[in-house]
């Protein structure tokens, strides 16, 4: 068979680098994007090869891969499936708009999605959206083979979500899989795309120009932050592929000229015997490329990090989320200021060239106080970039459960949108005093790190004005205070 594989983007989370840097589109129709690849089609891709099947990948933050050139190349390739990927409820109104214009191009083609936000909403989405056939629940590298083995008895697909004369099944669901080493390599050829390593903003901060990509080792999460939907996913389990397997891919990886790796592990330092087999192997190999991953503060790995530096481990991101214990207790994190503190400081004192931190702002219960004093810990911590993002609720999330039962979110309506605690939440403060307090956050912040921290501000203003021209610089330092959500 032949399918279609689109990776369907928000607006937010794609953006095609300046003109300076992407200077001319090759012979191939390649671009340069600092975003995250698609690694989920990508991984997909060559199961479905492996059952004999044709594929050919889309990616919709490519300007010649959006809903025209796709309904174009439909009705001229006539695929017998088309399987559409949706992360989040950011995407969805994408995922609708791109169904409706595919199945008016080709009605009879079978359009199938997939992904975490469709797992979380089955059967509303195919309520919601007429024109998908139906839905795979969960992980697709044995789910979409076995439906295309059966695409004319969708009863026997266990995880898929289908309509039986108007009517609509949930089969039996498709359990964990258990062996994560049996699948293939993903497939990182096939989109004429250069993903660029880059800071998570909407003004795209580059990081490098070098060859990247990004690489899953394990699957899930076992803790319970109120605010994260991972758990739900993954059944609070934690699943990972042997570091031989792991390695493999690296030594593929390095081969093809990568020198830049992102591990998108929910998790990655959970488990010190796996990742000192795994950096130990980086370095017996003589592995070339630089890498990095995120992980809690509390993980034991941590006394890993001496050896995760001399395994050209680069960059490394905690999920700080809050400088008060009162904040972080609330959000179910399960972890104290001084783990961060200590996690930080053995970070920058083993030399990890970048550590991020990840902050959550706007919490019920938390005051201008709590707030300014989250900044002023992130300021004293030796990170070396930041983020202040405000807590929303998902559906899938905890609290989300939470806002339902308190009756302040509709379940049956709301299931798509996802909420900023500060726009639904009386005992949160409000929008217009979380964008105040942010600035005021934030210019406390930069002065500090201007004046007790100039060389390392140095180094990352050098950094990006090796890739950035000065104006874009500019805009990225001048987001957090300029009016906005």
């Amino acid at each position: 068979m032949h399918v279609f594989m689109v990776y369907v983007r928000g607006e937010k989370y794609c953006q095609l680098l300046p003109a300076d840097l992407n200077k001319s589109w090759s012979d191939d129709g390649r671009i340069k994007v600092a975003a995250f690849p698609p690694l989920g089609i990508q991984t997909l891709a060559p199961v479905l090869r492996r059952h004999g099947h044709r594929v050919r990948l889309f990616d919709t933050c490519h300007p010649q891969m959006q809903a025209e050139h796709l309904s174009r190349a439909v009705v001229e390739e006539r695929p017998d499936v088309i399987a559409l990927s949706c992360l989040s409820t950011s995407s969805y109104p994408e995922l609708k708009n791109l169904a409706a214009r595919l199945k008016s191009a080709a009605p009879k083609i079978s359009l199938i999605a997939g992904g975490p936000f469709v797992t979380m909403n089955a059967d509303r989405i195919l309520k919601d959206c007429p024109e998908l056939d139906c839905l795979g629940v969960g992980e697709g590298e044995e789910l979409l083979p076995d439906y295309l083995d059966k695409l004319d008895d969708p009863r026997a697909v266990a995880g898929l979500v289908w309509r039986d004369a108007g009517e609509i099944v949930r089969n039996y669901p498709r359990p964990l899989l258990k062996d994560l080493n049996q699948f293939p390599y993903p497939d990182r050829a096939s989109l004429p795309i250069d993903y660029m390593e880059s800071l998570p903003q909407d003004i795209p901060g580059v990081l490098s120009l070098d060859k990247f990509c990004t690489m899953q080792t394990s699957r899930g999460c076992p803790y319970s932050c109120i605010y994260c939907d991972i758990p739900a996913l993954c059944g609070g389990k934690w699943r990972s592929r042997s570091s031989e397997h792991v390695l493999g891919e690296m030594q593929q990886l390095n081969d093809l000229g990568y020198r830049s790796i992102y591990l998108t592990d929910d998790h990655f330092l959970i488990n010190r015997k796996r990742i000192g087999e795994i950096c130990g192997g980086i370095i017996e190999r003589d592995l070339k490329f630089g890498w990095g991953c995120e992980g809690r503060v509390d993980a034991a790995a941590v006394d890993q990090l001496p050896l995760m530096k001399k395994a050209n481990c680069n960059s490394l991101a905690f999920g700080v989320e809050a400088g008060t214990q009162k904040v972080l207790d609330w959000l179910h994190k399960k972890q104290t200021l001084k783990q961060v503190e200590h996690a930080v400081s053995e970070a920058k004192r083993h030399g990890i060239d970048r550590v991020h931190g990840f902050f959550i702002i706007g919490s019920p219960g938390e005051t201008a106080k709590d707030i300014i004093a989250s900044f002023l810990f992130a300021a004293r911590l030796k990170l070396d970039t930041f983020g202040f993002g405000r807590l929303s609720a998902y559906r899938g999330a905890p609290l989300w459960q939470e806002y339902v039962a308190r009756g302040i979110i509709d379940d049956e309506r709301d299931w798509h949108k996802s909420f900023k605690c500060a726009d639904i939440d009386h005992t949160a403060l409000s929008g217009a005093s979380l964008r105040r307090i942010r600035m005021k956050g934030y210019a406390l912040m930069f002065a500090y790190r201007i004046f007790w921290r100039p060389l390392g501000t140095f180094k990352l203003l050098r950094r990006f004005a090796k890739h950035m021209k000065g104006s874009d610089i500019f805009k990225l330092l001048s987001t957090p205070f300029r009016r906005g959500p």
